[in-house]
């Protein structure tokens, strides 16, 4: 029995998840539902449906129900910018929701601003995504900058003082090591190393010699999903006992599980509440529409998806009972203090931030995130 009603199309690898019955407001997704994020995609993508079919459940948004149809773009921006555009000009969406990646979303926002459709949610921290202002982009989470510059306070407050900084040769690890330096510039730091990759195809050898020969207490690395999971891997062979920090591109349980052995000890920065925090009505919510579809819990990229989710609701809500493109932009613009359970969000014509929550977490010996 499937827990979600998914619908592989394998020829054309996408994805298209329909709710019960006919769908009026169809709303697109291009994300690497295969590559090195699919674990983190799909967690996002469930959190997002649980709310989306409860929702649906109860007869849609202004008797409207919603459809998602999520197009796999194997975490390659030319192929994200090319399903938008099929998303956006043949299957006519309304909005885009919960892209994956930086340079992926980039590569969108010129479709965006062409056909004024909105995007929610996309799942990236870039700071270029929120200064300057990006009129079709409405942000559902805190910035890389942020999450990074906390850890690295973090490290420094533990006595840790040789840190190494590797990331990913694009916009995301760029960004990320720009909130890095930040942090250890405020407490009068350098990195001990400061190395970048090849995205599509790293050699983590060299950069884990360097980082050996250091003696480096920590390290954090600014990556997706296998790159982390490789290059920790290959920090160990090395007999590196540095701690590991990674930021909240990769807060999922399937990236735990791809950890393996190397799993425990992880520090990964988060940017909503513990997921087992009831206090916090959001996660409760989600937790109890997780259990009646029969998970026994959630993880902080589901509660991503779960929170986008709920924005993209309220956006719909406000555009009427016939929200075109236009409508939904100003829906969204017009959020103010909008309570998504213990979180508020805002927006307006100068801020599309929408959240600036940011946490620390340690992958325990259970292989669960603790706070």
């Amino acid at each position: 029995m499937k827990q979600w009603q998914t619908l592989w199309a394998s020829a054309a690898l996408a994805l298209s998840v329909c709710s019960t019955g006919h769908a009026q407001i169809q709303i697109g997704q291009t994300a690497g539902f295969s590559g090195q994020v699919a674990a983190g995609v799909k967690e996002t993508t469930d959190g997002a449906l649980l709310y989306i079919e409860s929702i649906n459940a109860k007869g849609g948004v202004n008797g409207q129900k919603i459809e998602l149809t999520s197009l796999d773009d194997k975490f390659d921006p030319k192929i994200a910018a090319e399903n938008a555009r099929k998303l956006i000009e043949e299957n006519n969406v309304s909005a885009l929701f919960l892209t994956r990646g930086t340079p992926h979303t980039e590569a969108i926002i010129p479709l965006l601003e062409k056909h004024g459709v909105a995007l929610v949610g996309p799942s990236t921290g870039a700071m270029v995504l929120h200064q300057p202002v990006r009129k079709y982009v409405f942000n559902v989470r805190a910035t890389y900058q942020r999450e990074a510059e906390k850890a690295m306070t973090h490290l420094v407050s533990m006595g840790i003082t040789r840190i190494a900084l590797m990331y990913a040769d694009d916009s995301f690890g760029a960004d990320g090591v720009a909130g890095a330096q930040k942090g250890l510039a405020a407490a009068k730091l350098t990195p001990v190393v400061l190395e970048k990759f090849d995205r599509t195809k790293p050699d983590f050898a060299p950069i884990v010699a360097k980082i050996s020969k250091a003696d480096t207490q920590a390290v954090l690395m600014v990556a997706s999903g296998s790159a982390v999971v490789d290059a920790g891997a290959a920090l160990r062979a090395a007999g590196s006992a540095a701690q590991i920090v990674t930021l909240s591109n990769n807060a999922s349980g399937g990236f735990i599980k791809s950890l393996g052995a190397n799993a425990r000890g992880v520090i990964v920065t988060q940017v909503y509440p513990n997921e087992r925090a009831v206090t916090y009505s959001l996660v409760k919510e989600a937790q109890e529409l997780a259990k009646a579809k029969g998970l026994t819990e959630i993880s902080p990229a589901m509660l991503e998806g779960y929170a986008a989710a709920k924005v993209l609701v309220e956006g719909l809500k406000r555009a009427g009972p016939k929200p075109n493109r236009e409508k939904i932009h100003a829906g969204l613009e017009s959020i103010k203090k909008f309570d998504l359970g213990g979180l508020e969000v805002t927006y307006g014509a100068d801020d599309h931030t929408g959240l600036d929550f940011a946490d620390l977490s340690i992958i325990g010996t259970d292989g669960r995130f603790r706070r």
